[in-house]
């Protein structure tokens, strides 16, 4: 019995394992040439498995994207929230907002281009995933809006501000080359990480009518 049990656990490791090298596949496939341009060849090259194989633990390149597209969408409803604790103030947590959302951006950078690119293509397959997102999303807002009505920040339109926070830490997926280029050293070195990071909480909370 104990002999099947371990038979089992290890079947479940390398389906995990093998599955695992699908998706780092797929991301990176999805991430240059979008769902029209990526295909299951490809995915199945960079897996290293043959085109026969990837199928046989995925149903279509359709059903691959979408878990793909989920995970991007699923990440930043959960990370992408002010803290509930009455005790935060707006700068603790506007400053956190830009922080966790530029290091998604630094740390994620393919999936953060896929949904990009998903935009970009009209957003036909984000469908199923707005009421979510935009549920989210107006939780924020309304919380920002409340600041505003108490003083606590100049007046602002809180959908703007959301949206100006995206653009800007976004720009950090979308644009690595260019913005590696301007800056001569890659965005993964500490300092330049860092450097930008206080950068645009500055700028945020200064647009915002905050001392950084």
């Amino acid at each position: 019995m104990a002999k099947v049990d371990m038979r089992t656990e290890r079947s479940k490791q390398s389906r995990q394992e093998i599955m695992r090298k699908i998706l780092d596949a797929a991301i990176a496939e999805f991430s240059q040439h979008g769902f029209q341009g990526a295909s299951t060849q490809a995915i199945a090259e960079r897996a290293q498995l043959k085109k026969s194989q990837l199928h046989y633990y995925i149903e279509d390149k359709e059903a691959l994207y979408a878990q793909v597209l989920g995970m991007v969408l699923d990440s930043w409803r959960s990370f992408f929230v002010f803290d509930s604790d009455a005790k935060q103030s707006p700068r603790e947590a506007l400053s956190e907002f830009v922080r966790v959302k530029l290091d998604y951006a630094l740390e994620n950078p393919e999936l953060s281009r896929i949904f990009t690119m998903e935009v970009l293509s009209g957003g036909a397959r984000l469908e199923n995933y707005w009421p979510g997102a935009m549920e989210a999303t107006h939780a924020k807002v309304a919380k920002i809006n409340s600041w505003v009505a108490e003083g606590a920040l100049r007046p602002l339109d809180g959908r703007l501000l959301i949206m100006h926070i995206w653009a800007l830490t976004q720009y950090y997926s979308d644009y690595t080359l260019q913005a590696e280029m301007l800056l001569e050293s890659p965005l993964t070195a500490p300092d330049v990480r860092q450097k930008i990071e206080q950068e645009l909480i500055q700028f945020v909370l200064s647009g915002a009518g905050l001392r950084a």
